[in-house]
């Protein structure tokens, strides 16, 4: 494969990525909300600093595009003053929390993020990729989506700690959960590892794996009051239309208005059953340097003649998509590599198609 950059960080506020189209931004809203005034400052200054496009990412954050050096500098400063970055650029670079976004106030979920960032200079050092989930509704939403320390609904009803990687969990008292999250990312700074999901030490006795977690409930779907936005890039425009009375964030490229009902935009996917809602697709070329392909019209072309999950990427680094699809394209020197049941990168069954042999292989004019 054609070589690529792995940056081993990820981008916020403070420290944007340089991408094909500019610097990119990345903005972690606190608890994955936004209130409305925070949803039409974004977009103000989306289409200020940035090319007026959003993103959502897999994390439940979102990211400006487009960004010159001299605006990124004064652009920090306006999402400070808003709410949307933390003034303290460690705090920022360490705030990788993702919620279950149907949390209602003072519930679980809602209780322990909150006691979690209060507390987050007791937090460790952790790689910037590293990053804790509280899933502790009914039952968990967020299994499928990446965390190292998660915090879950186990089946016998309470609350548990589990390592990302490991079946089971650790009961833990309520209250405690904050205190245990952030004891266990100490013992794993310590330790020397890059992912949770990769570490196979031994847990410490005190978090050892005892009960399983709940059965998982499906994720959020659009339908009524959840708008899917295609390959999770939505207008700055657009955004602010449906942002009456604030937005939750979710890491499926849906977003969930609060507040008084409105129409939803047509750019934006009400059918639960969308073909596009089974896509992931890097931004590709020319928008990220690490890219020779063209991928999300493919992607879309491509789409309604396939079953499964479809994953096209720029690059073996697979961005969009961390777990297998059902149908891997990946771009290399300009063409793809096709595989099946695999991630960005994998040994392919077929090597080096057009664009134009792609869409003749899945029968697309």
């Amino acid at each position: 494969m054609s070589g690529f950059a792995i940056k081993g960080w990820c981008p916020d506020a403070w420290r944007p990525m340089v991408t094909g189209d500019g610097l990119l931004v990345r903005i972690k809203p606190r608890l994955g909300r936004l209130s409305r005034d925070q949803a039409l400052a974004l977009c103000a200054l989306a289409q200020s600093y940035g090319h007026g496009m959003i993103d959502l990412t897999r994390r439940a954050n979102l990211q400006i595009r487009g960004v010159n050096e001299r605006g990124a500098r004064e652009l920090i400063g306006r999402l400070v003053e808003c709410g949307l970055a933390d003034a303290d650029a460690g705090h920022e670079r360490a705030r990788n929390i993702l919620i279950a976004p149907d949390w209602t106030p003072g519930d679980d979920s809602h209780r322990i993020a909150i006691e979690l960032m209060a507390r987050i200079d007791k937090w460790p050092m952790l790689p910037g990729k590293v990053g804790f989930v509280i899933d502790a509704g009914p039952a968990p939403i967020l299994n499928a989506e990446p965390g190292d320390f998660r915090i879950e609904r186990g089946n016998r009803g309470g609350l548990l700690l589990r390592a990302d990687g490991r079946e089971r969990g650790c009961p833990l008292p309520f209250g405690e959960e904050a205190d245990r999250l952030i004891a266990l990312a100490h013992w794993f700074a310590q330790s020397g590892a890059a992912r949770m999901a990769r570490h196979h030490a031994p847990l410490p006795e005190w978090a050892r794996e005892t009960e399983a977690p709940a059965p998982a409930r499906a994720a959020i779907a659009p339908g009524a009051g959840a708008w899917g936005a295609p390959f999770g890039r939505i207008e700055a425009t657009t955004l602010a239309r449906i942002a009456n009375g604030g937005l939750r964030i979710t890491p499926w490229r849906i977003l969930i208005p609060e507040g008084p009902a409105c129409a939803p935009p047509p750019e934006l996917i009400t059918d639960p059953q969308s073909p596009l809602l089974r896509i992931d697709a890097c931004p590709g070329a020319p928008a990220c340097p690490q890219s020779s392909v063209e991928t999300r019209e493919l992607a879309r072309r491509i789409a309604p003649a396939v079953d499964g999950r479809l994953h096209v990427s720029g690059c073996a680094k697979g961005c969009a998509r961390s777990r297998p699809a059902d149908i891997m394209l990946t771009g290399r020197d300009g063409r793809f590599d096709l595989a099946f049941h695999a991630c960005a990168g994998a040994p392919s069954a077929l090597t080096d198609l057009e664009p134009a042999m792609v869409l003749a292989h899945f029968g697309v004019a």
